[in-house]
């Protein structure tokens, strides 16, 4: 038997984020005690990350019931719900105000290093699921702590993993060598070394979703300014209908709103758009330029910078002491890949879930929010705050409030992956994948312009 009576241990949060403060705002209003360890030196790192990004949701869809109960006697007043915050209002005015309600709960500079069972490593099976679990990690003076937990919620989130350029999820051959001009992340242009960075440049931005969208919109709001400025946009799929996202029809109008900004830059002369590109190779020409090289030998013109933006992974480098289940595709529990694999499903056909999908082989064990869904694109927060939720009553074995999943997710154009996205033989069938690499430049008058109809729904392997 354990000398830990797990029932007097917290419950650990791995990370301060949206998800992860609203599981610990649940797991408060049930009684329990949660121990939130944070990497960051505030909350919402990985929000703050991208600050200057506005959202495509409204502050109606960005705060959890649960926190929002917690908050109210500090004073708090909710913005106005039908705004757009940016990522440093999202953090400023609800994510640090929950933390700071939430006290001595939160940890910073906590930054997990291992996850396991007291006196078992993952092979041992005795007594296994009456051990407490115990949570290494490292603070930022260097000091390894150690914490004991009856349950762990790991909302540790994506953002630290951004996939590279290669078209096989590897790094391309010189993206490492060229990393002082490739960059994971949209740009801040409102900062002056970043507008400087890109004004007058070429660059290439590679990816298909909101994030190259927002990223082509704001290097073209830059090309209107500067002189020079141009973006070439690498697909790995061809154009159609959906490359742009769901448009007026999208139930999130600002995010549908991307999409149309990222058609507007091309369509306006200050992007050119590159179809069926897989990046094996970025090279240095004599000048000192970057020029892309796709699988099949084909050269792209070469460009100042790179803006990768092809996904992000989940870090479960500090789980290897935990007893996983993970699709083998997408890096997500196998019952939740079913509803989110871009391969099978449209971007918003997710059905309800909780913490039966969310469940892993090792018992009391939960990946909550981006992290979830594993390499999975369109990840929206009341997504996580619905799954916060039914973990957290789970945890505290009120199953029935837990098996009471109710969600409603809006419809979607934005979305984009591998399997059947990029197959080059899906055109062929009605799909948008463009079998050999095409440079498509779209405007109006051009023959090659695209009409986005929203009343269309695309065969093959796209989302529409």
């Amino acid at each position: 038997m354990s000398a830990h009576p797990t029932g007097d241990l917290p419950v650990v949060v791995i990370g301060a984020g949206p998800v992860g403060l609203a599981a610990a705002a649940h797991l408060v209003q049930r009684g329990l005690t949660p121990l939130v360890l944070e990497a960051g030196p505030q909350a919402a790192a990985a929000v703050r990350g991208w600050a200057h990004v506005r959202l495509f949701s409204t502050w109606a869809e960005l705060t959890d019931p649960a926190a929002e109960k917690l908050l109210a006697p500090a004073g708090w007043t909710k913005p106005d719900a039908a705004t757009y915050p940016t990522g440093a209002d999202w953090a400023e005015q609800y994510l640090q105000p929950l933390a700071d309600v939430l006290g001595d709960t939160v940890r910073y500079d906590a930054t997990v290093t291992g996850v396991s069972r007291v006196g078992r490593d993952r092979i041992v099976d005795a007594n296994r699921e009456n051990q407490p679990f115990t949570v290494d990690y490292t603070t930022a003076d260097g000091r390894e702590q150690r914490a004991l937990a009856r349950a762990v919620i790991d909302a540790s989130g994506t953002w630290t993993l951004p996939s590279p350029a290669g078209g096989n999820g590897l790094p391309a051959l010189g993206e490492r060598a060229a990393a002082d001009r490739i960059s994971y992340r949209v740009p801040d242009l409102t900062d002056p070394v970043v507008r400087t960075r890109y004004a007058g440049k070429r660059t290439a931005v590679i990816g298909s979703g909101a994030s190259a969208f927002t990223a082509l919109a704001a290097l073209a709001e830059l090309a209107k300014e500067a002189d020079g400025t141009h973006a070439l946009w690498v697909l790995r799929r061809g154009i159609s209908g959906s490359t742009f996202g769901g448009g007026t029809a999208d139930q999130l109008p600002a995010r549908g709103a991307l999409g149309l900004a990222a058609k507007a830059a091309v369509d306006n002369g200050h992007a050119d758009a590159v179809t069926g590109f897989r990046t094996s190779a970025i090279e240095s020409d004599s000048k000192g330029s970057l020029v892309l090289v796709g699988d099949d030998g084909t050269r792209l013109d070469a460009v100042d910078e790179v803006i990768v933006l092809t996904g992000l992974r989940p870090d479960l480098s500090f789980l290897s002491e935990i007893r996983l289940g993970l699709d083998e595709r997408l890096q997500a529990p196998p019952a939740l890949a079913e509803e989110i694999d871009p391969n099978q499903h449209s971007c918003g056909s997710v059905s309800p879930h909780g913490h039966r999908e969310l469940a892993h082989p090792e018992a009391d064990f939960y990946l909550v929010g981006m992290k979830s869904y594993g390499r999975a694109p369109t990840f929206l927060a009341m997504t996580g705050y619905e799954q916060a939720r039914s973990v957290a009553a789970a945890v505290a074995g009120d199953i029935e409030a837990a098996d009471r999943v109710e969600l409603t997710l809006p419809e979607t154009g934005v979305c984009g992956g591998s399997g059947l996205f990029d197959d080059p033989n899906a055109q062929a069938s009605g799909g948008c994948c463009a079998p050999t690499p095409q440079l498509v430049q779209l405007g109006i008058g051009s023959a090659a312009a695209i009409e986005i109809d929203n009343n269309s729904k695309p065969s093959g392997g796209c989302c529409g």
